[in-house]
């Protein structure tokens, strides 16, 4: 005899039919009769029997352990409210949610960075907060005026339509790396924080962030249009921080003799007068 649907059930549910096994890194063979995740697939990602997961979609297993509510939580991507909500559904109290470590930057990370003169290099964190710059880089942004979160400035301050030629295509990359950061660290604090702020103020994030696309820098050239020294084009390195889960470190190198070069050159001058005085 098969069971009622319960409210935990039918939450699960719905939850897995939103999930693609594409956007959890399962491979898809042939033609598939749901659009979302199958049972089977959520049961072996969370570490249970199929068994056991289909009794707790049916309303006939009321009793899961917090271990699997914070495994279920991770698989269907769940953020803190979601995985609250997941807590109070089977009848528990929900956890508290641990505090976000502080992101920081390694002390001989930034040494080196520091040593790169012809070159500007950040550091950024999760959310694309900027955790360290060299002189350079730190001219090159600006200073930051607007924000130290180049995911808010993109989409809020109005002089990053101007300050990037190809501002829509520079967007959609923050966006998808926005959120391939978020799905590697679901319900991660800092990131639902810039999330929220920018749903509410940015439609144009908004319709970028429910494309749903997830990927890594993949422009390996950035244009800029510098309100002090004009035009730059920059080869772009990323490079993902050993030892500091989330963190990237990206290089802007101009090639020797070019334009970007005598331009990237100048700014250099720029701001190391503007520091002597």
């Amino acid at each position: 005899m098969t069971s009622s649907p319960s409210p935990l059930g039918d939450f699960l549910r719905g939850r897995r039919d939103r999930l693609t096994p594409e956007a959890l890194g399962l491979p898809v063979y042939g033609r598939r009769r749901v659009a979302g995740l199958r049972r089977e697939e959520v049961a072996m990602l969370t570490g249970v029997s199929v068994d056991y997961y289909v009794r707790l979609e049916q309303g006939r297993e009321v009793s899961p352990s917090p271990q699997v509510l914070d495994s279920l939580g991770e698989v269907l991507r769940l953020d803190h409210e979601g995985r609250q909500h997941l807590y109070r559904l089977a009848g528990l109290s929900p956890r508290p949610e641990p505090p976000a470590p502080v992101e920081e930057a390694d002390a001989s990370l930034v040494e080196l960075m520091l040593s790169w003169t012809g070159s500007p290099a950040l550091l950024f964190g999760r959310a694309f907060d900027v955790l360290a710059t060299n002189p350079l880089g730190e001219a090159l942004f600006g200073g930051f005026a607007f924000s130290r979160n180049l995911t808010r400035a993109t989409f809020l301050d109005p002089a990053a339509r101007t300050f990037y030629p190809d501002w829509h295509r520079v967007a959609e990359n923050t966006v998808a790396g926005l959120r391939l950061a978020d799905g590697l660290t679901p319900g991660h604090p800092r990131i639902r924080e810039v999330v929220d702020e920018l749903r509410v103020k940015s439609p144009d994030f908004v319709a970028m962030w429910d494309q749903h696309d997830a990927r890594g820098k993949r422009l390996t050239v950035k244009r800029f249009q510098h309100p002090e020294v004009g035009y730059l084009e920059l080869d772009v390195h990323a490079f993902e921080v050993r030892g500091a889960t989330g963190q990237e470190l990206v290089v802007y190198h101009a090639r020797p003799g070019s334009a970007s070069a005598e331009a990237l050159s100048l700014l250099g001058s720029i701001a190391a007068t503007r520091a002597l005085g």
